[in-house]
């Protein structure tokens, strides 16, 4: 977050599966589209929050199966740890506040009396999370008579029940809904909270994400049963909350369109992306170049001298492209080097996209870009 001087113009907060990530699409069509939006228009002055059940061991694995963005922000285990940037740097101060009237040991010996209640597995075992498998039918007679003996036992407890099947006990402090607070808290007094906030998700776990004042709210179409029926009984009147028409990251496009909120058409949907660049910014035109370094490669495009004559004219000839290895090489022979590979990549799972795109006029219409180039190849994900 250190490269905004102010309020972020948007942020982003989106739970991961089956919201931002389709796992039905094994290309991940939407998503990489979402990439090539965020990167282009939006990396520079927003900010990109994951809020996830999953734990950090399998957030981490997800980021190795699929084209995720690196986020600014990372909302784990239901909303029970809070982590920034891409080296996850927890949030001490929030922990500390989920530690009142809790205590795992006790929640561990009150869920002991019930044998529906299957343990999920030890990653997913957290210091405010305890997570279980529980069949439907049983969810409703188990989540009362748990909540009883635990308070009972003195503890303020939250129970969640979400996807048919997944049961956590967390802090009555913890969940979507209460990080985001704290999340938008701490922004507002570090004068960075966002102009416009955007929650998205798609089970139970992420019904508290809505609740949050003064947010605009989309159910991604595929939504799960229980948080439509949430939407239905709660949200249905609220013109700030939409149930959108697309899938995963296409229903998140679809409602930064809805709400006004910038630019919503993906660079990955403009034909001969080429021939229609509008020079937006240098973060714009990296995304633009790999988008036409992917169709090439895939031999989707003329084997043209003409587009080869357009990359030459984007780039000043004394551009430079350096490696993190150091190898310094021009632009324009790099343009060079790809005149060859054209259709390499024909007829495979082949994609690429770029991450954490940032930028710095150093000198009269000269700009410094970093970034981090992607490619896949089927499943497995290389950084460039």
């Amino acid at each position: 977050m250190d490269r905004l001087n102010g309020p972020a113009d948007l942020m982003i907060v989106s739970d991961l599966d089956f919201t931002m990530v389709d796992h039905d699409d094994p290309e991940s069509v939407a998503l990489l589209r979402f990439n090539a939006l965020w990167e282009a228009y939006y990396r520079h002055n927003s900010l990109l929050v994951y809020s996830t059940g999953r734990s950090p061991t399998i957030y981490r694995d997800l980021r190795k199966q699929k084209p995720l963005l690196t986020p600014d922000i990372t909302i784990m285990s239901v909303g029970t740890e809070i982590t920034y940037g891409d080296s996850m740097v927890p949030d001490e101060r929030w922990k500390q506040s989920l530690d009142h009237n809790w205590n795992r040991e006790i929640v561990m010996e009150e869920t002991a009396k019930f044998p529906d209640l299957i343990l999920q597995s030890e990653t997913e075992q957290r210091p405010h999370k305890v997570s279980f498998y529980l069949e439907k039918g049983k969810a409703s007679k188990v989540m009362q008579a748990l909540s009883k003996y635990l308070e009972t036992r003195g503890l303020d407890v939250k129970i969640i029940y979400s996807n048919g099947i997944a049961l956590d006990v967390l802090p009555k402090a913890a969940g979507k809904g209460q990080a985001l607070k704290f999340l938008l808290e701490k922004l507002k007094d570090g004068g960075l909270k966002p102009i416009h906030t955007l929650v998205c998700g798609d089970s139970g776990n992420d019904a508290e994400l809505f609740t949050v004042s003064e947010v605009y709210g989309v159910l991604v179409s595929n939504a799960q049963e229980e948080l439509v029926q949430w939407y239905s009984e709660n949200a249905r009147g609220n013109a700030q909350i939409i149930h959108a028409t697309e899938r995963c990251a296409a229903g998140i496009m679809q409602a930064i369109d809805n709400f006004s909120l910038g630019p919503n058409v993906s660079p990955r949907d403009i034909s001969d992306s080429m021939f229609k660049r509008k020079n937006l910014s240098p973060g714009h035109e990296v995304v633009m170049f790999y988008l036409f370094y992917e169709r090439w490669r895939r031999g989707e495009v003329e084997n043209s001298e003409q587009y080869i004559q357009i990359l030459r004219s984007i780039f000043h000839p004394t551009g430079n492209f350096v490696h993190p290895s150091g190898v310094d090489q021009s632009m324009h022979q790099c343009i060079d080097t790809i005149v060859n590979l054209f259709g390499d990549k024909r007829c495979i799972d082949f994609h690429v996209w770029v991450d954490c795109v940032s930028f710095a006029e150093v000198s009269f219409r000269s700009w410094l870009v970093k970034f981090d180039k992607w490619e896949s190849s089927g499943e497995i994900c290389l950084v460039i």
